[in-house]
């Protein structure tokens, strides 16, 4: 989803953590403060930080490349050792001799939310990789091991052994979030170690067609390379949110980033903790928009819902009595605005659970209890 030139460009978060070269090193103590809300104007966020900082880690991983008569300078332009020896002013590494196995290092962020190691980073920050270091605040230096990753919500859990109870964090409600409220990002922006950036909810619900269940929060809190996988806080001290992607003409903070919500997050980390997968609802329909002329046609007062374009059989849908023109409205009470909506919900129930579905079907009201499939068996 890069552009070149002048243009901006969409940089996933690949680009903000795993990407990133160089070692991390977090030079912080833990320090203990009072669980009491802070706002900015009234003395800033000096005892939310002490607080919650000792729960937020930096992460370094190693991936092998292939060994044998390995030159960086014959790969594309545009590859990661170009992109590092660009930042950092390096040339790039000579021919590896025959035998040699080089290595890409990158820096992540992530945070601990139990006394016994589990942390929560983005998937792509760990993805392929052959080991996996945590840094923790007080400069403790543990190996941690992937207990399940989830590519579809750019979401990971790790976990370490440190032979005590390990200061955490807790999940806040993203859905309680309001535009303008005062958020924290805490992360390990180009391996430097733990900063703290604050700012704002810029935007909720954003869609950066990043993946199926896009739902982003946005914020102007500064984030970049190294931040990825790190916690966005509320004024409380808790988690709202994972800091993911930025959206930048250059590759650095120009104030716009996003942040999977936590809502979503604490349910698909829940289920990672569990087997180490994700299980997703399935309905088993086509869907698309309902535009303004099939909401006239359809005589809609707004153009809202999704609009069945298909049913597959014997799907869960089918067996509902779901049809073709059907828009479905809303899903267990929570309103569909669009096809988005339904994707979403329908993917964080749990398979073999029942939905009440709201309906209109000619213009009519019905509705429609449905048993859902598992997305996960369904051929991609």
């Amino acid at each position: 989803m890069m552009q070149t030139g002048s243009k901006s460009k969409l940089i996933p978060a690949l680009l903000l953590g795993a990407a990133m070269g160089g070692a991390a090193v977090a030079v912080l103590p833990p320090v203990a403060g009072p669980a009491q809300a802070l706002a900015a104007q009234t003395g800033g966020y000096a005892d939310l930080v002490a607080r919650v900082m000792p729960a937020v880690v930096s992460i370094e991983v190693t991936k092998k490349l292939p060994a044998a008569g390995f030159n960086p300078a014959d790969m594309p332009p545009g590859n990661p050792f170009e992109e590092f020896a660009r930042r950092f002013g390096i040339p790039l590494p000579p021919m590896m001799p025959n035998g040699a196995t080089p290595e890409m290092k990158g820096a992540g962020t992530g945070f601990i939310i139990s006394a016994s190691g589990d942390i929560v980073t983005n998937s792509h920050v760990v993805e392929h990789a052959d080991s996996i270091t945590v840094i923790l605040a007080d400069g403790t230096r543990l190996q941690a091991k992937v207990v399940g990753a989830d590519p579809a919500t750019d979401l990971a859990l790790v976990r370490v052994e440190a032979g005590r109870d390990l200061p955490h964090v807790e999940w806040g409600d993203s859905a309680a979030l309001r535009l303008g409220q005062d958020v924290i990002a805490i992360g390990n922006p180009f391996g430097l170690g733990n900063s703290v950036t604050a700012g704002i909810v810029s935007a909720l619900g954003r869609d950066i067609h990043a993946g199926p269940f896009d739902d982003y929060i946005q914020t102007d809190a500064a984030i970049n390379r190294g931040n990825s996988g790190g916690p966005l806080f509320d004024a409380e001290g808790k988690v709202v949110g994972i800091n993911t992607a930025i959206f930048s003409p250059t590759g650095g903070s120009v104030g716009i980033g996003f942040a999977v919500p936590s809502n979503l997050a604490r349910q698909v980390i829940a289920d990672l903790a569990d087997d180490g997968q994700v299980e997703r609802g399935w309905l088993g329909v086509a869907i698309q928009p309902v535009s303004d002329d099939i909401a006239a046609a359809l005589g809609l007062e707004k153009a809202q819902g999704a609009l069945v374009a298909e049913v597959t059989p014997d799907s869960p849908a089918a067996k509902a009595g779901l049809k073709r023109g059907d828009v479905i409205r809303a899903v267990n009470g929570q309103t569909v605005k669009g096809p988005r909506d339904l994707t979403r919900l329908i993917a964080t129930a749990k398979p073999g659970s029942k939905v009440e579905l709201e309906l209109l079907r000619a213009g009519k009201p019905t509705g429609r209890t449905v048993t859902l499939g598992n997305r996960a068996e369904q051929p991609a």
